[in-house]
């Protein structure tokens, strides 16, 4: 079984912010497999379905970014046979928006949600980070990855998360260095 993992926060508050990209590359994912995120349990929603013969989880932990960690080591208990089989969706403000950035395994890069995470099941995971940019120094990161999309950053995201589908497909499919090759120098 692999699961596919979109981190965010729940709430409406929280629905456009750029910390919710994860969630959204999840809801692309969602309908382009025809699995709908509705179940609840492991201290989150997800959804369970068959793609490419594989049983596959897609994953939204409703911990808050800052308690995924609790979220995710939950759902891998239960339903994960290796590490490797898990895909992690995240923003990341130090790519500029419309980049994404396949890694197999690595730091957090301060992100407190992969932070969380790797506390709790460790760094062993890959993690895909889609760039929601940042102004060259930003005094409080909390507001800006909680604050809205601008709408040409939102034009750029809505462009770019089919892409980002597209590099999970290939994770799923192909493997980790297929997915690598083909989506890390785009």
């Amino acid at each position: 079984m692999k699961i596919i993992v979109g981190l965010g926060n729940p709430g409406l508050r929280y629905k456009n912010t750029r910390h919710n990209a994860g969630f959204m590359a999840l809801a692309v994912l969602s309908k382009q497999y025809r699995i709908p995120i509705r179940k609840r349990g492991f201290r989150g929603k997800y959804g369970i379905g068959r793609v490419g013969g594989k049983e596959v989880v897609l994953f939204e932990p409703l911990t808050y970014m800052n308690l995924s960690g609790e979220a995710v080591e939950a759902i891998c208990s239960s339903k994960l046979e290796k590490k490797s089989d898990l895909l992690v969706i995240t923003d990341d403000v130090n790519l500029p928006v419309g980049r994404i950035r396949l890694r197999q395994k690595g730091s957090s890069g301060g992100h407190n949600g992969l932070q969380s995470i790797a506390g709790e099941i460790g760094p062993d995971f890959s993690r895909l980070r889609i760039g929601v940019g940042r102004e060259a120094e930003i005094e409080n990161m909390s507001a800006y990855v909680l604050a809205n999309f601008s709408r040409s950053e939102k034009a750029v995201l809505n462009e770019i998360l089919p892409k980002v589908a597209e590099c999970a497909d290939v994770w799923l499919k192909k493997g980790i260095k297929e997915a690598m090759n083909r989506y890390n120098s785009a």
